[in-house]
C-alpha cells in the first residue's frame, strides 16, 4: 500500500511534465506577401530563375529545442512565374508541372537535425505531380521577434537541389538541365504562442 501511495504522485508529476513539454510550442503561419519560393534551372549555359507567388503553410516551433520543430507547406503550381508569359504557360502545361491535373505541390518535414547553432538538415517528403520523394532541406533560423505593430514573427531560409526527372518532368532535356536549385525565404506570423498546460 505504501509503495502505491508513493508511486501515484510520481506518476502524476511525470504526466504533468510530459504535458508541459508538448504544449511548449509556437505555431507560425507563413506570410505569402513576405515570403519567396524561388528556383533556378540551367538553360544551355546559364541559370534561369523563377518563383511561385502563392504559398501557405506553417512552422510548429519548439524554441527550447528546434530539433523538435516541424514545417509543412502547400504551393499553388499555377502561380509559377519566370517573367516571361510564354515560358510560364509551358511550365503550367502537361509537359512540365501539369498544373490543371496537379494543382499543388506539398512539403512536410519528418526530422530536424542540428548542423550549426541556427542551421538544420530537415528531412521531409516533397510531392510534385503526385510523386512523393524524400528530400533534405538546409534550413536556417533567421530570428524571432516583434515586427510591425508588435506582431511576433519568425524568419527562415531553406534551400535544396532536386532532380526534376524524379518527379516525371523530363521535357526539354539537353538545353534544359535536370538539377533544380530551390531557395526559399519565409517570414511567418505567430498564430499560437507557447504555453504550459498543467
Amino acid at each position: 500500500m505504501k509503495k502505491t501511495c508513493v508511486f501515484l504522485p510520481l506518476l502524476a508529476l511525470a504526466l504533468g511534465a510530459t504535458l508541459t513539454v508538448r504544449a511548449d510550442t509556437e505555431v507560425y503561419d507563413i506570410d505569402p506577401v513576405h515570403s519567396w519560393v524561388g528556383f533556378s534551372i540551367r538553360h544551355f549555359f546559364t541559370q534561369v530563375p523563377g518563383f511561385f507567388s502563392k504559398v501557405k503553410g506553417s512552422f510548429t516551433v519548439d524554441r527550447a529545442n528546434l530539433e523538435n520543430s516541424s514545417v509543412e507547406s502547400v504551393i499553388e503550381v499555377a502561380s509559377v512565374t519566370t517573367s516571361f508569359a510564354l515560358r510560364d504557360e509551358h511550365l503550367r502545361s502537361d509537359k512540365y508541372f501539369d498544373a490543371a491535373k496537379f494543382p499543388t505541390m506539398t512539403f512536410k518535414s519528418k526530422t530536424w537535425k542540428k548542423t550549426t547553432d541556427d542551421s538544420f538538415a530537415v528531412t521531409g517528403d516533397l510531392m510534385i505531380r503526385d510523386v512523393t520523394k524524400e528530400v533534405v532541406l538546409k534550413v536556417k533560423a533567421l530570428g524571432f521577434g516583434p515586427g510591425m505593430e508588435g506582431a511576433m514573427l519568425s524568419g527562415w531560409e531553406l534551400a535544396t537541389v532536386i532532380d526534376r526527372r524524379d518527379y516525371g518532368i523530363t521535357a526539354g532535356q539537353g538545353p534544359i538541365g535536370n538539377d533544380v536549385s530551390i531557395t526559399i525565404n519565409v517570414e511567418a506570423d505567430l498564430r499560437k504562442p507557447a504555453h504550459e498546460t498543467k
